[in-house]
């Protein structure tokens, strides 16, 4: 193989291995991630005014299977069922909402590709250096975070001032992970199975200001059925800044 150039197993396996650490860093900040139940706010922002404009991105979500051996393996199956469990539990919950929500459309998602990516990677960021141990000085525990003018594009296609970005990574042991779990468990060593986590971000489409974001990181939840997915979807958004 040509240097520079990957197959399609390397490259799900570098993944693999990145979005397992990720979970390392995350799991070691589920304390700090869960006594901040109601997510965390920008200084001086307390809530949206009422009827205000908000539109929601399309839900970034995909399910795993943890092999024997720990590996990730993607389930298309299991992630268009999440799809379509989040994607109603989200909209039962907005509605309660005294506000003006949208979708964002498929064809607008692809038309701001670059701009949601950078939202991905700005909430990726704030999980690790805000929520997570690894905590800037600089930031001084405030959640002082903008994305410029990355969003502004968004905000002249749709007429939208605000923007809500979820993203969620679910994974389940296989069942071969399970036997091994209970066979190394008779010897007292304990391996685990899957994990549910999640990130929800409010931005100011305007400034591009993040204006809250929360997190989800638990070893527990099934997005698959609509009940346990209605559940998660109220945890990642306790505390969000709706009108009171």
């Amino acid at each position: 193989m040509s240097a520079g150039r990957f197959s399609g197993g390397e490259i799900l396996g570098v993944w693999a291995r990145w979005f397992g650490a990720m979970l390392v860093l995350l799991f070691v900040a589920v304390t700090s991630a869960q006594a901040q139940g109601g997510g965390h706010r920008a200084p001086g922002f307390s809530e949206l005014p009422k009827g205000s404009k908000i539109l929601i991105a399309p839900l970034d979500v995909e399910l795993f299977s943890v092999s024997a051996g720990g590996v990730l393996e993607p389930k298309a199956d299991w992630t268009e069922r999440a799809q379509r469990n989040l994607k109603a539990a989200l909209e039962k919950q907005s509605a309660r909402w005294e506000l003006s929500t949208q979708r964002m459309a498929v064809d607008d998602a692809d038309a701001h590709a670059e701009a949601l990516a950078l939202q991905a990677a700005v909430a990726q960021a704030l999980s690790v250096h805000h929520v997570g141990f690894l905590k800037l000085p600089t930031k001084a525990g405030q959640l002082s975070w903008s994305l410029g003018e990355a969003m502004a594009p968004i905000r002249e296609a749709t007429g939208a001032r605000y923007g809500l970005f979820v993203w969620v990574r679910d994974s389940h042991a296989s069942p071969e992970r399970v036997a091994m779990m209970i066979g190394l468990a008779l010897f007292g060593v304990g391996v685990g199975g899957g994990m549910q986590v999640g990130y929800a971000t409010l931005v100011d489409l305007e400034s591009g200001q993040v204006l809250w974001f929360n997190q989800l990181v638990r070893g527990y939840g099934d997005l698959r059925e609509p009940e346990p997915a209605a559940e998660s979807v109220g945890a990642l958004l306790a505390g969000f800044p709706s009108p009171k």
